[in-house]
């Protein structure tokens, strides 16, 4: 018999920053070909946003949900669970926590996910997200 994880979901802490690269590296969610250090997170976080991560009880660091305020709405962002502990309800927990959270500012919650990532898109539209229609994401990352 399988014995299950105590999960525990809590702020981000600036100890948390190496294991939440190394998880980001292992699930293609980030790094700093995309902009994202440890700067940046504290950075937004100073402006209203969160960043949640999901440990195991020995403090092990399995998931992140980096959310950003842009004074209009709140953006979730690199949303993922260790791909070793994916498909048994954590990223479910982390969700429910990081809607939570918007819900307690009072903003509306919104994200992007690649259109092949099935699982993902079963999660958020089973927590209520819905699709806003055909829209094409562009970004610049460096000028």
């Amino acid at each position: 018999m399988k014995k299950e994880n105590k999960i525990l979901i809590r702020d981000y802490s600036p100890r948390d920053y190496h294991a939440i690269a190394v998880l980001w590296a292992e699930t293609g969610l980030g790094g700093p070909q995309r902009g994202d250090n440890q700067q940046i997170i504290e950075q937004s976080i100073a402006m209203g946003g969160k960043m949640l991560v999901a440990t195991l009880e020995d403090g092990t660091l399995i998931g992140t949900s980096w959310m950003t305020f842009d004074g209009r709405r709140i953006h979730l962002h690199h949303f993922g669970i260790s791909p070793k502990l994916q498909r048994q309800g954590i990223g479910r927990q982390l969700a429910i926590a990081s809607i939570a959270f918007a819900k307690e500012k009072g903003y509306q919650i919104k994200l992007e996910v690649h259109q092949t990532n099935t699982a993902a898109i079963a999660l958020y539209k089973g927590l209520g997200f819905q699709y806003l229609g055909d829209y094409d994401v562009y970004i610049i990352r460096s000028y």
